[in-house]
């Protein structure tokens, strides 16, 4: 039962003693309507004041009677407020306990520092894409809003170095520093490349000056939400039809074409063949675009000689099936 209902009964209980008690004051003693009221508030007070009136046997059995109802809605009462109390406690730390077990399980997962606007738009990108999600915000007020998006998450410091031990930053793949303030960030990036040095950390820039010192910091990509946004803006008005491609592209719930980005894993049985004698543009229906090597050149528009090798990654164009498919063939 919720707390509205318990309430709700506590409060209709207290109103039918009461009338209970008066109209039994009035009926038994013949006692107007206020002074019934005053000898029912003080029986189930049990203050011990005097009665107004004399009372009689029968309103004496009766104010017995009243005061055992009244020592039982007390009690009533109380065990509510012991039952929600240590309810409330045992499924807080049952939920806490619950959401650490699966943090320790994750692996290659990504830890996403700071759930505001932009935290939180991007875990729900992350997330539909399957991709596992650790969130760390040290305002305890968004705590109702990261149990509602139904994500793994933690509450402090996210500079904490125990708290991105708790994360599992040693295991992450990822980390993303989107925390208020620009020295936070550069604190926090510090902080995940003495725990994990191999962690690919992304990191958002309030101003420009301070993209060199996040990534001297350590940073591997540096975000400036501003800047993103006014060249968005700038595009829109210089190259609609590229924008309106990209957003195609890049929609959540866009099914006819897709942009996306493929690794060839180590495993993979193109590795040496050429793009030509792989098949991938013509058999399976996808544009590449661009390849990046994997010492970090890009190739725009690859040619057909060109050799696939392990790390190397696609930039592939095309409808969601075949870059599915393509994907599962490369990695």
């Amino acid at each position: 039962m919720d707390g509205t209902k318990q309430l709700l009964i506590s409060l209709l209980l207290s109103i039918a003693l009461i009338a209970f008690g008066c109209l039994g004051y009035i009926v038994i003693e013949g006692w107007d309507f206020l002074d019934a009221l005053y000898m029912t508030i003080i029986t189930l007070a049990t203050v011990g004041y005097s009665e107004v009136h004399s009372i009689s046997s029968s309103g004496r059995i009766f104010t017995l009677i009243l005061i055992i109802l009244g020592v039982g809605y007390f009690l009533y009462v109380v065990g509510n407020i012991i039952q929600f109390l240590v309810e409330g406690r045992i499924r807080a730390v049952l939920g806490r306990r619950k959401l650490d077990t699966q943090i320790n399980r994750l692996k290659g997962h990504y830890i996403i520092c700071g759930y505001g606007r932009i935290g939180r738009v991007l875990t729900r990108y992350l997330t539909q894409k399957y991709i596992d999600v650790v969130a760390i915000d040290r305002n305890p007020k968004r705590v109702e809003t990261m149990d509602n998006d139904g994500i793994l998450y933690l509450v402090g410091e996210a500079t904490d170095e125990g708290l991105l031990e708790k994360a599992g930053i040693q295991k992450a793949k990822g980390l993303v520093t989107a925390v208020a303030t620009d020295a936070d960030n550069v604190f926090l990036v510090l902080t995940a490349k003495q725990l994990n040095p191999d962690i690919f950390i992304v990191a958002r820039a309030e101003l420009n000056s301070t993209k060199k010192t996040l990534l001297a910091a350590g940073a591997d990509k540096v975000i400036s939400p501003y800047d993103i946004g006014a060249r968005r803006m700038a595009h829109a008005v210089l190259r609609p039809a590229v924008i309106e491609f990209l957003e195609m592209a890049f929609a959540d719930d866009s099914t006819d074409i897709q942009l996306e980005e493929i690794r060839i894993s180590p495993q993979s049985k193109f590795i040496g063949e050429t793009l030509s004698d792989s098949g991938i543009q013509e058999e399976m229906d996808v544009n590449i675009i661009a390849l990046r090597k994997a010492d970090g050149r890009m190739l725009f528009n690859p040619k057909n000689d060109d050799r696939l090798e392990s790390g190397d990654t696609l930039i592939a164009v095309g409808s969601a099936r075949s870059i599915i498919h393509v994907d599962r063939m490369l990695s």
